[in-house]
């Protein structure tokens, strides 16, 4: 999962980013409203973790406009504003839950659970190439409908390849849609992840293979 954590305390930001990344979360940081903005403009999330105050503005002004602009991301909002009327007021501006300060990582962790298995209006649930298909809502491969098991960062590789089926997909793309902007990444990672890949779906007689230009970039290609 992709996490946007937007949240200017620097204690808070090293406890949450720690904690979600030992539950295999990728995890990204803004410390201000308009660093969220420019986040979600470039990239899409799983879920948004969102406080309230922030340096430049209340952070709950984000969530109308992530609505109007048809993102429907869900948005836990994190605050020290913990009043029955702060948390209506969130809801009813648009976020999906509310968490007021102090609060316990297990608890957040089990909301931020339930809000990913509330279903999200997608354009296309599936992906396939191939005998290959990718449910890219439950983020899970299968081949002639046999499971497919993949680790989380070669899901998110297939994923990234497949949305551009026979076309090439730059490194710095697949990195941005493996690893989160604070990771800290050998230069050989990636290589790496679609080394296996690449093994596990001739192994499987998937009908795709990926082909690669060094230094450029990767692409995925239907042989059947």
């Amino acid at each position: 999962m992709r996490i946007l954590l937007v949240e200017d305390e620097p204690e808070m930001v090293s406890a949450l980013r720690a904690a979600l990344k030992r539950h295999d979360m990728v995890v990204d940081h803004a410390g201000s409203l308009f660093e969220a903005e420019g986040f979600v403009a470039a990239d899409s999330y799983d879920a948004i973790l969102l406080d309230r105050q922030l340096p430049d503005g209340d952070g709950l002004a984000l969530v109308p406009r992530l609505r109007s602009a048809k993102n429907n991301t869900p948005v836990l909002m994190l605050t020290a504003k913990g009043d029955t009327s702060d948390k209506v007021d969130g809801l009813d501006m648009g976020a999906d839950d509310y968490l007021a300060k102090p609060f316990a990582f297990e608890e957040l962790l089990a909301r931020l659970r339930a809000l990913l298995r509330r279903p999200v209006p997608m354009q296309s649930q599936f992906i396939r190439a191939g005998h290959l298909v990718l449910d890219v809502g439950y983020r899970e491969a299968s081949i002639r409908g046999e499971p497919l098991s993949l680790p989380r960062r070669e899901l998110l590789v297939l994923e990234a390849l497949m949305r551009r089926t026979g076309r090439m997909v730059q490194r710095e793309a697949l990195m941005e849609a493996v690893f989160g902007l604070d990771d800290e990444i050998q230069s050989n990672a990636l290589d790496t992840h679609v080394s296996r890949l690449r093994r596990k779906l001739a192994d499987a007689n998937s009908g795709v293979t990926i082909n690669g230009i060094r230094g450029v970039g990767y692409l995925l290609r239907e042989t059947t």
